[in-house]
């Protein structure tokens, strides 16, 4: 095991695994049984890297009745976030009498309203949706997940895939927003790269095979764990604060203490708590020896 020191902790890189920490009036590897806004009460102004959730939208999910204020949570969102930090903010819509909610478009005017950029409308695709008959409609496959950032992010690491021309050379002649035009001289004859950043289109397997925890599916609606990483991976570093004020089975806490960021979250649902800590409690076993200073 290889442990990285800093003044706060050391980071375990190999198995992700670091010390309870406190930040003010808040510690870290927890999930406050509460209302998000409550918890915001203890969090200082610009403590967090990365917010990632999914919000119990439009009554799709049994959240024990509870109706959040969009607006509120928006706003103390921004106030705990850092300048450079995001909020990763995945959400749908149902549809009503043929008639779409547009929910998410409303949440993401929301964000705006509060002082965040709409910085990336990514698309979170279903590879294995749940049958059903939607009548004169497609099957819905996607959910909407917004990029919010205070500023302009700090933090992109992004995930890149081979080009199909990597070391090929650049021939006279390129296909632009305007159609076929040149090349300037000086680009011609130079090599095509061998990789570029994936598109904003990322596709998931949901359902039981989405984590291999089969606790998590106590819960009524888990994200993919792969899903909650590649973001994770994309927004922040290791070391790096991640929050979830829906923290429902636990994902996303699993998903940061493994890729060696510290974590915490809010989850009203007494019972859903219950779940993640079960689930966590084997990845949460082992401590750290703080690095030599």
């Amino acid at each position: 095991m290889h442990c990285n020191g800093n003044k706060r902790s050391a980071i375990c890189v190999s198995s992700g695994i670091e010390p309870r920490l406190a930040f003010g009036m808040i510690e870290t590897r927890k999930i406050y049984t509460e209302n998000c806004l409550e918890t915001f009460k203890r969090m200082a102004d610009g403590l967090v890297d990365m917010t990632i959730t999914s919000p119990p939208y439009d009554d799709l999910r049994d959240y024990n009745g509870y109706h959040f204020p969009v607006e509120e949570i928006a706003a103390g969102l921004f106030a705990k976030t850092k300048p450079g930090g995001v909020v990763i903010w995945v959400v749908g819509d149902r549809t009503v009498n043929g008639d779409e909610t547009l929910t998410s478009f409303k949440h993401a005017f929301a964000f705006r309203e509060a002082g965040f950029r709409v910085h990336d409308t990514m698309i979170y695709v279903k590879n294995n949706p749940i049958p059903s008959d939607c009548g004169k409609r497609y099957r819905q496959a996607f959910e909407y997940m917004f990029c919010f950032s205070k500023g302009q992010p700090k933090t992109f690491n992004p995930m890149t895939e081979p080009t199909k021309s990597g070391g090929q050379k650049i021939k006279a002649f390129r296909i632009t927003e305007a159609g076929r035009g040149n090349v300037p001289d000086e680009d011609i004859g130079r090599e095509i790269k061998g990789e570029r950043k994936v598109n904003n289109i990322f596709a998931y397997n949901v359902g039981t095979s989405s984590s291999g925890d089969k606790i998590a599916f106590s819960h009524p609606a888990i994200f993919p764990e792969k899903l909650v990483e590649d973001q994770i991976r994309t927004w922040t570093n290791t070391g790096d604060l991640v929050y979830d004020c829906f923290m429902g089975s636990g994902t996303t806490a699993k998903a940061a203490h493994l890729l060696g960021r510290n974590w915490f979250g809010s989850e009203i649902s007494a019972e859903y708590v219950q779940i993640a800590n079960s689930r966590l409690s084997e990845y949460l076993g082992r401590e750290c020896m703080p690095a030599s200073a």
